[in-house]
């Protein structure tokens, strides 16, 4: 059991009138069980606390899990304590007055002297070394110990008997290291100095449990102050704040909380089964966060939902897209390249032949769902699929394309190249930190360097009432004073004579010049401009898309870098939504709790994105409204011809032009 600031310390019992049908909070590592929240919550704070100790190994600074742990491996250390040596080590434990350390150096000095009956060691005789079996000990006197042994062949049988002195034998190293032996004495007690042994492994190796007549009076005061202590502990227990964040759903709500924003239910109107949504989101980011690699020109993801939805077979986005993967495969000059081979095919895939490619593809990978669609695709219907096979087909493209020897080089040159870009951000972090450093310490120095220098704070005023020549006085003083500051500004510089013109007063305290506002300005902008310059070239050697973090109800959040809204992710993996407008975006932010670990976490990562999610929701807004008024303006001009069908944002993706394609 672990102990509380080095203290033993009692789980709570179960209630007794307890029934099946009540509601109440338990605590998952002890089992205790709480009907009050409040107690509850306290409990597993003290829990989270690094003010438990490892019993068995004394290693402190821990929370009470990791100190569960702790003792869990040490115990399977000590189960392995040799059986033989256990009754001797716990007599002399029992009541023994020792810190740990000199008890251990002490029992294993004597395990090291002291042999037991049935070891075997090797002994001397006619001045040689043979093998020999402890048979009996006959003095148990420590320096004149001797004892009866049998001398054994190689085979291990005994070809005579003899007495032996404990000088005549060599003691071997003890089968154990001095921490396991801390462990075992640790875990075999229920208390130190002195030290007691559990009742139960008293009464096993017969090994008295009543303390010597000078340790009981000793023993009583410290049971005495022990007693007021866990009473003090109990009370200080009482009285220890919640520590913040802490789990999200032991989160309540408190008097002390900001007004915490409704949050507005995402966005579900998606155009392909709810289902399909979230290996759409990986095919769609992946085709176009790789898009040079792959000589695809980017798309947005509502064109790709579209064309997936759209019934005709030769829709240049899809064949475009699945074509560009289909080339990274026999680029690989992988099992693909030499299927295509043995078929004689060419190495160009066309608009007119990309389905025989594509059938070559499936009959490879030998997907048993996927093949009966072989000879519809044949035929030249891809469009008629069902929307869950092109989506298959799609994933499986994207899956042996990320196993590619080409994928895998660019993956590590762009692992390279952000170590190396960040590194040099950091840098230069450091370089602006160490100069803006140098900076203060510059100006302090010319603040103090300038009230020494100052005559109406050192005294060196000359008053002109009190002197015929006061005001020549006055004057030289300010020529003297002038001349000084001059020099002291122009330090490390060649200086000439010191004629009158040279020492004319410079402007110290004059409002800063235009040119040194621009050049400020300007040195301010190129360090801002590097650092969003570094930042852009990390963000191009892109890796893959990670969650932005978890609400309380473990609902994930996701922000791809090629499209405006905020995905939400249920924590069942089986709804999506999203959020698209800034107002929408600006009541999630408000309604995250800080209090909890993860919405805490989560807000973190939305208010360092806040700006560039924002700006592209303005963005795209914009552009929507932009849209929807040159529609209505066509409207009003001819209420009798509708728009034509390309015209129509929803069938924008049939406009689709691959301007990367290899030729």
């Amino acid at each position: 059991m672990p102990l509380h600031k080095r203290k033993p310390f009692s789980l709570l019992e179960r209630p007794d009138d307890l029934k099946p049908e009540e509601l109440v909070f338990q605590v998952r590592f002890t089992k205790e069980i709480f009907r009050d929240y409040r107690e509850y919550l306290k409990r597993i704070n003290l829990y989270r606390q690094r003010v438990w100790t490892c019993k068995i190994t004394g290693k402190s600074n821990l929370t009470y899990e990791e100190a569960l742990v702790s003792e869990k491996q040490a115990n399977e250390k000590v189960q392995q304590f040799p059986k033989e040596l256990m009754e001797p080590v716990l007599r002399d434990v029992q009541f023994s007055m020792l810190t740990l350390r000199d008890l251990v150096s002490t029992v294993a000095a004597k395990l090291q002297e002291r042999l037991l009956e049935g070891t075997e060691i090797y002994g001397r005789k006619n001045n040689r070394i043979y093998p020999c079996k402890i048979v009996k000990v006959i003095d148990e006197e420590v320096e004149k110990t001797q004892y009866q042994v049998a001398w054994l062949d190689k085979d291990k049988k005994v070809t005579e008997n003899a007495v032996v002195s404990g000088e005549d034998l060599i003691k071997k190293k003890l089968p154990f290291g001095r921490d396991v032996l801390k462990s075992f004495i640790r875990d075999s007690t229920c208390r130190s100095v002195p030290w007691v042994l559990h009742d139960k492994l008293a009464v096993k190796y017969g090994i008295s449990t009543n303390p010597p007549e000078e340790l009981r009076s000793k023993i009583l005061s410290k049971s005495e102050r022990k007693q007021k202590k866990l009473c003090d502990d109990a009370h200080e227990e009482d009285d220890v704040p919640i520590k913040y964040p802490i789990d999200d759903l032991l989160v309540q709500p408190a008097a002390d909380d900001p007004v915490f924003i409704p949050r507005p239910p995402p966005t579900r109107d998606f155009n392909i089964p709810m289902e399909c949504v979230g290996d759409v989101l990986m095919v769609w980011d992946f085709c176009c966060s790789y898009s040079k690699l792959l000589n695809l020109s980017p798309f947005s993801l509502d064109d790709f939902e579209n064309a997936l939805c759209h019934k005709d077979s030769n829709v240049v986005l899809i064949v475009e897209s699945q074509s560009a993967l289909l080339r990274l495969l026999i680029k690989d000059n992988g099992d693909y390249f030499i299927a295509l081979q043995k078929k004689k095919r060419k190495p160009k895939i066309t608009l007119v032949t990309w389905t025989d490619y594509m059938c070559d593809f499936l009959e490879l990978i030998g997907n048993a769902e996927l093949s009966i669609h072989i000879s519809t695709i044949r035929r030249g219907h891809y469009g008629l699929l069902d929307i869950h096979a092109k989506v298959s087909i799609f994933l499986e493209l994207v899956t042996q394309a990320l196993a590619t020897d080409i994928m895998r080089e660019k993956l590590d040159e762009y692992i390279e190249e952000r170590q190396a870009l960040a590194a040099k951000r950091r840098g230069e972090a450091l370089e602006e930190g160490r100069k803006r450093r140098e900076r203060k310490e510059l100006a302090k120095a010319g603040l103090n360097g300038k009230e020494q220098n100052d005559p109406a704070r050192n005294g060196s005023v000359h008053h002109g009432q009190n002197s015929p020549n006061g005001d020549v006085a006055k004057k030289q003083g300010n020529t003297s004073s002038a001349r000084q500051r001059y020099r002291s500004e122009n330090s490390g510089k060649k200086q000439g004579k010191t004629s009158e013109k040279d020492v004319k007063t410079p402007k110290i305290d004059a409002e800063p010049t235009i040119a040194s506002i621009k050049a400020s300005t300007g040195k301010g902008s190129k360090k801002l401009m590097d650092k969003e310059y570094l930042e852009r070239e990390i963000e191009k050697r892109f890796i893959r898309t990670n969650p932005l973090g978890k609400d309380r109800d473990y609902n994930r959040y996701w922000f791809f870098r090629k499209d405006s809204r905020i995905f939400v992710e249920s924590s069942d993996h089986k709804q999506w939504g999203y959020y698209r407008t800034k107002s929408e975006f600006d009541c999630l932010m408000g309604s995250l709790n800080r209090k909890g670990e993860r919405e805490r976490a989560l807000k973190k990562q939305l208010e360092k994105r806040y700006n560039k999610i924002s700006g592209e929701m303005q963005k795209t807004s914009k552009e929507a409204q932009r849209i929807q008024m040159e529609i209505e303006a066509a409207v009003r001009r001819s209420s009798r011809v509708r728009a034509p069908p390309r015209d129509n944002p929803a069938r924008a993706f049939l406009k689709y032009v691959n301007k990367l394609k290899e030729d």
